[in-house]
């Protein structure tokens, strides 16, 4: 159930539209950093989701 969480987060908010959108806002640094910070959030998330099932 967390792998599916995952994705559809991460479907929403690291999709190529997206990365788009922000690259007209945002400078490339911080546009790799969103989608680092972003990412490993939505992994821990996963994680977390399924820790707490097992349990």
């Amino acid at each position: 159930m967390g792998k599916l969480l995952a994705f559809m987060m991460a479907v929403v908010a690291l999709s190529l539209p997206e990365m788009i959108l922000l690259r007209r806002v945002l400078k490339l640094p911080l546009l790799a950093a969103y989608v680092v910070i972003v990412g490993s959030g939505i992994v821990i998330v996963g994680y977390l989701f399924n820790f707490l099932l097992a349990t």
